[in-house]
């Protein structure tokens, strides 16, 4: 169950702090040491920004549970995702228009964690058929295939959510997801940094401390809208002023 009645823990803002922090220090990491160094302190600081996502697939789930428009959320999502898409590629060298060097990586995380918030709505709407949230479903994969930690994200969103008041279930869901995601990188990428992605697991001891509480400040949404894109256009300065300009194949990840 949802520690909603503690006084103690962390409350969502700070959980979101957490992630965003971890989330700068990952991007700027990818920036500085571009590609899979394996260097121990860039390996360390990747570590550090697996904090991030499942925090934010939380949220994400979360968010669906409180909110009092489901259309207006998805839009403010779509519409981050949009800007930050071009942000995000400017930022790691990807081409604005997807798909000419590779399939992975040609958009933002913002996309999938979209899709994932939709993906919630199917799955509570009773007028779909099973057989319809299942096509609606794969379909949503395949969009979401060629974004930042890919359809992995909006289907750890989808099972935190449906599991949410059962922490055991959210976790464990989080870490299946994580590890199909974790092989993908050991098959295909780079071994060491699919070990990486199992960092997820660190998330695990913050998220259950969450006291099901927000916090004092109410502006944190508005926040991270505003600092997602505008960190990824400086880490992208900072590529260009040490790196050039050429594009990347998109190898960083979330």
């Amino acid at each position: 169950m949802l520690q909603a009645d503690k006084e103690k823990g962390l409350n969502s803002n700070q959980l979101k702090l957490i992630a965003i922090a971890a989330m700068t220090l990952d991007h700027l990491t990818w920036t500085l040491f571009p590609g899979y160094s394996t260097e121990w302190f860039v390996i360390l600081f990747h570590i550090m920004g697996r904090l991030t996502a499942p925090i934010m697939w939380f949220f994400i789930a979360e968010g669906y549970h409180y909110t009092h428009d489901i259309k207006k959320y998805a839009a403010r999502l779509f519409l981050l995702a949009a800007i930050s898409h071009f942000t995000y590629n400017f930022c790691f060298g990807i081409p604005f228009i997807p798909f000419q060097k590779t399939a992975f990586n040609q958009t933002g995380v913002i996309w999938t964690l979209a899709w994932g918030l939709v993906l919630l709505y199917i799955q509570d709407k009773s007028e779909f058929k099973p057989w319809q949230k299942f096509i609606l479903t794969i379909l949503i994969c395949v969009i979401t295939f060629p974004a930042d930690h890919s359809s992995i994200a909006a289907m750890a969103i989808l099972y935190i959510g449906i599991n949410r008041g059962n922490f055991k279930k959210q976790m464990t869901w989080m870490m299946i997801w994580t590890v199909i995601y974790a092989l993908v990188f050991f098959f295909f990428i780079d071994r060491v940094y699919a070990l990486i992605q199992l960092g997820n697991c660190l998330t695990i001891p913050l998220l259950r401390l969450y006291n099901g509480k927000r916090g004092s400040f109410k502006g944190m949404g508005k926040l991270f809208y505003v600092y997602y894109p505008l960190h990824l256009f400086l880490c992208g300065i900072i590529r260009v002023l040490l790196w050039g300009v050429s594009f990347s194949t998109g190898t960083a990840n979330f």
